[in-house]
């Protein structure tokens, strides 16, 4: 059983992002467990004084969750342009993780439109040593749908993509193991 951690960039209890994730989970094929992060509001900003050998309980939380899976899920939307600050201020708090170097990260976008958030993020992300997998990340145009995540699950096409994404991440995984 391989195990992914996936993050929203949304703080948003409506967020198109979060659905497309647990819809994600609905869809994960038996051998990949997905696991929704919803801390990302509860970290604090992130200072270079208190990254240290004890940080803030919610930044040990995060470590411990990336540390325990075997890849990631980022679904994000564009807030000028970017990436959201609460998202950027998690990753910023990854930084010194040394688990995080070479983990696995599929890309899920909810909006064609996203494109420079979703640059920005990969900039990131490379930036940190990430291993991105452009095979296993997709671009799902619920832009205007208002779907939750049973809507995503549940309609053909959108459920496809996502369960096409997740067998090529299960499948990445395998060969990383093997």
């Amino acid at each position: 059983m391989s195990r992914l951690l996936a993050i929203s960039g949304s703080l948003r209890a409506s967020s198109s992002n979060m659905a497309l994730l647990q819809a994600a989970s609905l869809l994960a094929p038996p051998a990949l467990e997905i696991e929704l992060y919803d801390g990302l509001a509860s970290l604090p900003h992130f200072n270079p004084d208190l990254d240290t050998a004890k940080p803030p309980a919610t930044v040990s939380d995060l470590r411990a969750r990336i540390s325990a899976a075997d890849g990631l899920v980022i679904s994000s939307p564009e807030y000028a342009r970017g990436v959201p600050g609460s998202l950027k201020n998690a990753l910023d708090w990854l930084v010194s993780v040394e688990d995080f170097a070479g983990k696995p990260v599929a890309l899920f976008n909810a909006s064609p439109r996203a494109s420079h958030a979703q640059a920005a993020l990969r900039l990131t992300l490379e930036t940190m040593a990430a291993r991105i997998l452009d095979e296993a990340s997709l671009t799902v145009p619920l832009l205007a749908k208002p779907l939750d995540a049973a809507g995503i699950a549940t309609d053909p096409a959108l459920a496809q993509l996502i369960r096409d994404a997740l067998a090529t991440f299960a499948r990445a995984l395998d060969i990383q193991k093997g």
